[in-house]
């Protein structure tokens, strides 16, 4: 066990521990700056394209402009409509206007859709006005005039008029249409 020790503490004292140590910290460096120089001339490290702004523009027009600096994007989401906007123009992006990204990369666009999504009218027979004011309203409807008929039910719901025709419950219907309703005067 003497003997061990005493050669493996000569081997360490040895020039050629010292050469081997010197040849794996050398060959350590050239790895690493080697894997360096790599990845920057692979990934392009010191190339950028700033991402145009890209709101409230039409997505032929997105396309075009996109092409020309080297960017690709894809469709992630449509939103609510929003009559502000162009339809089918983009209302966000990702990366944000102004943004350094690398050539080919994916710019994410929400677009504004080409008409209000459809909701599903309630059947809000026998309800109060309150109750389908806010129902219709959560729906994104808008309340319109309110006509009365003779019934029991004061300001109960006895039915449903879309411009100027009587609509029935389930009745697909775009967001933001006026919706007139048809109440009880409370008379009998």
């Amino acid at each position: 066990v003497k003997k061990l020790t005493m050669s493996i503490f000569q081997f360490i004292k040895s020039k050629s521990f010292f050469k081997q140590v010197a040849i794996a910290i050398a060959a350590f460096f050239i790895i690493i700056f080697g894997l360096q120089w790599w990845f920057g001339f692979t990934t392009n490290h010191d190339q950028k394209i700033q991402v145009p702004n890209l709101h409230k523009m039409e997505l032929s027009e997105v396309e075009s402009t996109l092409k020309e600096v080297d960017l690709r994007f894809e469709v992630i989401d449509s939103t609510n409509y929003n009559p502000t906007y162009l339809n089918k123009s983009v209302i966000e992006q990702n990366p944000e206007a102004g943004s350094f990204v690398k050539e080919n990369r994916k710019i994410y666009l929400t677009i504004n859709p080409s008409k209000y999504r459809d909701e599903i009218l309630p059947d809000l027979n026998g309800r109060t006005k309150r109750q389908a004011r806010t129902h219709l309203l959560s729906l994104g409807f808008r309340i319109g005039e309110f006509s009365y008929v003779p019934d029991i039910g004061k300001d109960v719901v006895r039915g449903m008029k879309h411009n100027g025709k009587k609509v029935k419950p389930g009745k697909k219907l775009p967001r933001n249409s006026v919706i007139d309703l048809i109440l009880g005067d409370g008379k009998r």
